[in-house]
């Protein structure tokens, strides 16, 4: 196959949108220069039209830029094309709802964000002269306009500026969220070209593994293949199937086929802490009978199987599970939820690295690719399959109750179809999962509908995943209500305190105490998100507030701005800049007056938070499976959760969520009948042996040294300390398995805490780098 790159600078008209059916941008409309890809805010910054959107209030200047329409032209040569080949024209995304055209002719019409989309352009490039110009012309229609024609129903719901996104598929996140701006952009976010295939070439092939044994280090894996010829007679055609260095012949009687391949002394797939991710190229090559080679599909693949075992309930009477099972080895989950990398997507290759990068750094072995978001690409899930790193993936639906008609669940299902087969072959693919929070929508919902009767995700979704990855689990929903409980639940309205029965939870709830009974009482076995607020530091506040907001942040429409306020006239989430000063006050005897100490304070606040929910969760390994807190990075200058802002300043969290992850740890218990357990985990397949210290910061005096020994993937405790009203930090340092000296702690005493003792104790946990 031959690609042609089509990116670069295009030209780009806009103006508010024309309803007029035509070919080409009204006289008279602005012209300049669009980046492919790109979004056309940027363009519009580059030209001098915009300001810089993310710097103070100028976010809501993007308001009066919805309702247009934007038109991108290029022209390119014609190729040449040969005996039987075709021509394919390939966005790889489109935001959104646009028509096509080529040389004036109508060639094809999308309405998905989400997707790639290709057009047969063959009859086009033929009637062209090789050589000669050929013009592309995009017409990109208001996503805004077009989410206006379709009313919702009584049964949907959406966030107050989100009612226009339901009925179009574009990332939810850019209608506004608690963590992005409101930016309804467009654009050609990802690559276009056009691609010369050949008659005879591969349309599909689906690598699975069917059986591991780890101790003989062999697998079974299964291929399964789809073609296209222009030939009749395929009688003499084969396929050769390979995997590292074994190769397998197979005739062929027709245009698909299926195999079995069994492969012996193989190194197997593992997430992080559990083994190496040992990648195999696999090849498929279709060949004809003069042994010449037709096509060849190439894939990296993993040799691993895996399970997600869950109840639909869990009571303290009947505990169930949610752990997910690699190679037949129960896995320990650490890791975080995976956001917008951008509020303008057309730049998300720049923060990939970088970002991926963390997530190695931080030893997290799965990331939740969160459904507000666009769907990652390969570049993604290539480093997650070198890393190690498991992916669980939502489909981009998020906090709303979409239509549930027949032509929206056609979309959703096209969509889902094109993302499976996209993205199957990957072994770091660990879930797909049908939404974010929408079991929980039909309970915010005044309704109060069952959400097992959402027709997307329990049945559109589920089928499609079924059919073309059906070795791979499904989870309904995140959190998912089962039907068992919904009944549950139904049954014990009239009880006074009912606790949460769902294995798998979003611990947010009213984000108090992190030590508060929320948190520590909680029944959930996985927490797939749970978060705590840290102030970005000053460089970054000054960056993106304009002088004069940058401090105080009480009555701060900035900081507002910032939090982030959607529309000026919306309030629903100016809650979070006083939250922020709230749990400050948790762990402190006072908020700080000015803006250096109030950043140091929230950041310890976050640190530790952070640090303890992590810890609560390893302490109980295995009634508690895995936790994924909110969030790595900021997509946008924002005041958050993330232990990472925008522009790559690290909160002192990271330094804090490091240590806690290490493969092996030791930790400090709450306390319990008048003394601290002091235990050490192991996420490995290996015993861990160590030795372990535990002094007072302040007096140096050794309260607990000693060996210890921790079965493979299991807990061990390792020693008590007595417990104390008095406040202190203690230092825990411990080495194990050759691995360099780490160091934990653990805050004693009662709070509010000074944050100048604090400020003292920082110097002793040998930081590498300030947390401001």
């Amino acid at each position: 196959m031959q690609r042609i790159n089509l990116n670069g600078t295009w030209q780009l008209s806009y103006g508010p949108q024309q309803e007029a059916s035509r070919t080409q941008p009204p006289a008279g409309w602005p012209v300049i220069p669009a980046s492919v890809p790109g979004n056309v805010e940027l363009d519009l910054v580059a030209a001098g039209a915009l300001p810089e959107p993310s710097i103070g209030d100028n976010i809501y200047r993007l308001r009066a830029y919805e309702g247009h329409e934007w038109w991108y032209r290029r022209t390119f040569n014609a190729p040449a094309l040969g005996p039987g080949q075709h021509a394919e024209l390939v966005f790889d995304g489109i935001d959104c709802v646009a028509d096509i055209w080529l040389n004036g002719m109508l060639i094809g019409h999308t309405d998905n964000m989400l997707i790639p989309h290709q057009f047969d352009v063959t009859g086009v490039i033929k009637t062209a002269q090789a050589g000669e110009d050929c013009e592309l012309i995009v017409r990109i229609h208001s996503a805004v306009l077009e989410g206006r024609k379709q009313p919702p129903e009584p049964l949907n719901s959406a966030f107050a500026t989100n009612w226009e996104s339901i009925n179009v598929r574009k990332a939810p996140h850019m209608y506004g969220w608690d963590i992005m701006p409101r930016a309804v952009s467009a654009g050609l976010w990802r690559d276009v070209a056009l691609q010369i295939v050949e008659s005879s070439r591969w349309r599909s092939a689906y690598w699975t593994t069917l059986r591991t044994d780890p101790a003989d280090r062999t697998a079974t894996v299964l291929v399964d293949w789809d073609f296209v010829t222009d030939r009749i007679d395929v009688d003499h055609l084969r396929v050769r199937a390979t995997v590292g260095q074994a190769v397998s012949l197979f005739n062929v009687v027709g245009t698909h086929g299926r195999a079995q391949i069994n492969l012996r002394d193989v190194d197997l797939w593992w997430p992080r802490g559990y083994g190496q991710p040992a990648l195999y190229d696999a090849t498929l090559e279709l060949i004809d009978a003069d042994g010449t080679v037709l096509d060849t599909h190439h894939a990296r693949i993993g040799l691993r199987t895996l399970a997600l075992r869950y109840t639909d309930v869990t009571t303290p009477e009947q505990p169930g599970e949610f752990v997910f099972v690699v190679n037949g080895e129960r896995i320990f989950v650490k890791g975080t939820n995976w956001v917008p990398l951008d509020a303008f997507h057309a730049r998300d290759p720049q923060h990939l690295g970088p970002q991926t990068g963390m997530i190695a750094d931080l030893n997290c072995n799965m990331i939740r690719c969160w459904g507000g978001n666009v769907y990652e690409g390969h570049a993604f899930f290539d480093l997650c399959d070198q890393l190690g790193v498991l992916v669980w993936q939502d489909f981009a639906m998020a906090c709303a109750i979409y239509p549930q008609t027949d032509e929206f669940a056609a979309r959703i299902r096209t969509e889902a179809e094109a993302i499976v087969l996209q993205l199957r072959n990957h072994p770091s693919l660990a879930l797909w999962a049908g939404n974010n929070e929408i079991d929980e929508a039909y309970a915010w919902s005044s309704l109060s509908i069952d959400p097992n009767t959402d027709r997307l995700s329990r049945h559109v979704l589920p089928e499609v995943v079924r059919r073309l990855d059906p070795h791979r689990p499904y989870l309904p929903s995140s959190p998912y209500r089962s039907p068992a409980y919904v009944q549950r639940q139904k049954s014990i309205d009239a009880l006074p305190e009912p606790f949460n029965a769902q294995p798998e939870q979003h611990l947010w709830g009213p984000r108090d105490d992190f030590k508060g009974p929320f948190y520590t009482r909680s029944l959930a076995h996985f927490a797939s998100e749970i978060g705590y607020h840290g102030c970005p530091d000053r460089r970054s506040l000054e960056q993106f507030l304009d002088p004069g907001y940058v401090w105080p942040w009480q009555n701060n429409e900035q900081w507002l701005t910032h939090a982030t306020r959607p529309h000026p006239a919306m309030t629903d989430w100016n809650y979070r800049i006083a939250l922020m000063g709230k749990q400050i006050g948790v762990l402190f005897d006072q908020v700080p007056d000015n803006l250096d100490d109030y950043v140091l304070a929230s950041q310890i606040s976050q640190a530790e938070a952070k640090k303890f929910f992590i810890e609560w969760f390893r302490q109980g390994k295995w009634r508690r499976t895995g936790i994924l807190w909110w969030n790595l990075r900021d997509g946008w200058p924002i005041i958050s959760d993330a232990i990472v802002d925008y522009y790559g300043r690290r909160k002192l969290a990271y330094t804090y969520i490091k240590r806690v992850q290490s493969d092996v740890c030791v930790i400090c218990c709450e306390p319990r009948d008048g003394r601290h357990a002091i235990i050490a985990v192991n996420d490995t397949r290996s015993p861990a042996r160590g030795h372990a210290q535990v002094c007072d910061a302040d007096t140096q005096q050794v309260l607990l040294e000693t060996n210890f020994t921790v079965d493979a993937n299991d807990i061990q405790t390792i020693g008590h300390i007595a417990q104390t009203s008095r406040q202190a930090m203690w230092l825990i340092d411990w080495s194990a398995g050759g691995q360099t000296a780490l160091r934990n702690h653990y805050l004693v005493g009662h709070r509010p805490f000074k944050l100048e003792d604090y400020r003292r104790w920082l110097d002793m946990l040998t930081l590498t780098s300030s947390p401001l």
